[in-house]
């Protein structure tokens, strides 16, 4: 007896057949589809880490290397257009003012218009992520784009806006990472891990510095002290495989666009390797870093204030509000009046790049010495003649360098377009050391020592201590002091650069937040804050004290009416349940997406019977409870849960005694603890 086939099933068959019947040579497809398998399966034996790590540190390398392509040939566009309008002293500046004005604003309108996530630096809020914080969209790769184009007009106005690239690069090889572990759990089939999203972005914070500096060792434990508070070991290898990766590739296309015959350090140098510093200079060097430490606080300070008054000042909140591109025009337009050449910019030698002052600061000869000689010595090029003025030494020009340059830096980063902050107190420490040094080698021109072989004072080296301390003690890193060794390739002065270092920061951190805590304190970013101090107060203030003691609590056996009033009670993301009404014994918790599809599986019990659902269920037999992993003590310290927060990434822990739930500590409760320690009524 023939079987009846449904006509459904017969259409679909049907539907295959034809599918199969029009492609060609099935079998070769399922030969060359077996061996692309077998070919993925050699190729991860390794661990599909690598594959994607590499691809991470080339690819931010070959961005950030066309970057500066595209930046040197707008920067020389405008150098051209300055030279062409002739003397005409009006045309000059507007030469001078237009050109970057425009870019600023375009910067500005083009990023904000696409996204407003791509203004800044980007790193305060990376700093907020790793914590375990979900900022939406902030990673999405559709906000590439506009960082790049923004950040590019942004360093073409040069050294006229006075910013940086460090801060968003590393912004984008965060987003670079993130679309790269999209594509790794396609490729691979394995479902979205945050463990392993969370590891592309470290590996990503340490290729954005590597291929910016060329620094793949300093690029790595620089962003493991900005940008976590508690570091994984085993995300090490990750880090400095993708970096070196990265500051390889970026050193390499730089050989082969026949800018360098070698790969060699970033910013050439000519220290003196057999005798780098005398002994005595120590003490010098331990003043660069007072002197460094200081000046960072007072920097911090105003640069708070000034970012916090822009946006409470009812003009400015107002075009910061509406108008953004209007605010960077007129700011621009005030800085770039400042640098014009042929007025106060004479005297800080604004025809300068960024990359230009680093190398002038880190001349090896004396400018007090070369200077009563500056018309008959050296050539066009010799950068270190722009700091000579037939008006002021070069003591002068360096100290009106650093005193205009102080307020107009703090200035710049209140511009809503993408700029990192880093690279210009790298410059602006490097001159404060450069100042300081030709001070030593004023007063002691024969050296420190009056008996033996002389070995004069080398000003440049107190210029690297300078680089280092101030960036180091505004960052609250120690790792500049090995990343201004590794731009330069100079080895010599390694100590007395760490000495610097150290003093910086601590007297820095002793006083105030570091530059990107204090941004995200203006921000009112949901960050963490640290315990600042060492007192034992954190440790005598207990979790009783400062617990949310009301928490709404689900029983085991609650039904219908009992989930829908705990879902109208709060917004939690998920909900602890107790053995019974009568037994506050912690169970476990549930999440809110749960008890929604409980709630709409399950009846109300005043509905019609009509529209009845289901029987009626507790929440114990119809919902999935997850067991609790941590609990805390009221007992617990404020310094002992401050640790488990920032070490776990937790955002709440529910409190009990002797089992029973007492209360809830969440991120908002800590921080206000903080703050009372910090600033007690």
């Amino acid at each position: 007896m023939e079987q009846l086939v449904p006509m459904g099933l017969q259409e679909e068959e049907r539907v295959l057949v034809s599918e199969k019947s029009w492609r060609p040579c099935p079998k070769a497809r399922r030969r060359l589809r077996g061996c692309l398998e077998w070919v993925k399966r050699q190729l991860f034996r390794v661990g599909e880490d690598w594959y994607f790590l590499f691809i991470l540190g080339v690819l931010m390398a070959t961005i950030s290397f066309m970057m500066d392509l595209l930046i040197y040939r707008l920067f020389e566009a405008h150098r051209w257009l300055y030279r062409e309008v002739g003397d005409i002293l009006v045309l000059k500046y507007l030469s001078w003012t237009i050109y970057p004005v425009a870019l600023a604003v375009f910067s500005t309108g083009f990023s904000q218009s696409i996204t407003p996530y791509s203004g800044g630096s980007g790193i305060p809020e990376l700093k907020t992520i790793l914590t375990g914080v979900v900022l939406e969209d902030y990673l999405a790769i559709q906000n590439f784009g506009a960082k790049v184009v923004g950040l590019t007009c942004t360093l073409a106005c040069g050294s006229i806006v006075f910013l940086g690239k460090l801060g968003p690069f590393v912004h984008l090889s965060a987003m670079v990472a993130v679309y790269l572990g999209k594509m790794r759990t396609t490729v691979t089939k394995e479902y979205e891990n945050k463990f392993k999203e969370n590891e592309m972005l470290v590996a990503a914070q340490a290729v954005g510095v590597a291929t910016v500096f060329g620094a793949p060792i300093s690029g790595v434990l620089f962003s493991v002290e900005v940008m976590s508070s508690h570091f994984a070991v085993r995300d090490y290898w990750r880090g400095f495989f993708s970096a070196t990766c990265g500051a390889f590739m970026f050193r390499l296309l730089a050989v082969f666009n026949s800018d360098q015959e070698t790969i060699t350090a970033i910013f050439k140098s000519n220290f003196k390797i057999d005798f780098p510093f005398d002994l005595l200079e120590i003490f010098f060097f331990a003043i660069v870093g007072v002197v460094s430490g200081l000046v960072a606080c007072a920097y911090l300070w105003c640069q708070r204030w000034l970012l916090a008054a822009v946006t409470e000042m009812r003009l400015t909140a107002k075009l910061l509000r509406t108008d953004k591109p209007v605010y960077t025009a007129l700011v621009v337009l005030l800085l770039a009046s400042i640098t014009f050449p042929p007025g106060l910019g004479q005297l800080m030698a604004s025809r300068l790049t960024m990359k230009e002052y680093l190398t002038s600061f880190f001349d090896n000869r004396t400018w007090g010495a070369l200077g009563p000689n500056a018309s008959s010595a050296g050539g066009p090029d010799e950068l270190w003649q722009d700091w000579c003025h037939p008006w002021a030494t070069p003591f002068g020009t360096l100290a009106f360098f650093l005193v205009m340059k102080f307020w107009m830096l703090i200035l710049a980063t209140t511009l809503p377009l993408p700029a990192g902050y880093f690279m210009p107190i790298f410059v602006y420490g490097a001159a404060l050391g450069r100042l300081l040094g030709e001070l030593v080698a004023l007063l002691f021109p024969r050296g420190l020592r009056s008996a033996g072989t002389l070995h004069p004072v080398t000003p440049a080296g107190y210029a690297l201590a300078g680089a280092a301390a101030f960036s180091g003690s505004v960052t609250y890193s120690l790792s500049t002091a090995l990343l201004v060794c590794e731009a330069t390739g100079h080895l010599g002065h390694v100590l007395p650069v760490v000495l610097a270092v150290l003093v910086a920061n601590a007297i820095t951190q002793k006083h105030q937040p570091s530059f990107y805590d204090g941004t995200i304190i203006v921000k009112k970013l949901p960050y963490l804050p640290p315990i600042r101090s060492r007192h034992m107060a954190s440790y005598q203030v207990v979790v009783e004290e400062f617990m949310e003691p009301q928490v709404v609590t689900l029983a085991k056996d609650g039904g219908f009416q009992e989930v829908l009033a705990a879902l109208d009670a709060s917004t939690d993301a998920e909900y602890p349940v107790v053995e019974s009404t009568g037994s506050l014994v912690l169970v476990g918790t549930v999440s809110r997406a749960q008890l929604v599809t409980f709630l709409q599986s399950h009846h109300h019990p005043q509905a019609p019977p009509e529209e009845k659902l289901a029987t009626v269920g507790t929440l114990g037999d119809s919902c999935t409870i997850e067991p609790i992993m941590l609990q805390l003590s009221p007992r617990t310290s404020l310094h002992q849960a401050h640790h488990l927060f920032e070490l776990l990434k937790l955002q709440r822990i529910f409190v009990t005694r002797c089992g029973e739930l007492v209360g809830a500590v969440s991120r908002l409760e800590l921080r206000r603890a903080i703050e009372d320690l910090a600033n007690p009524k």
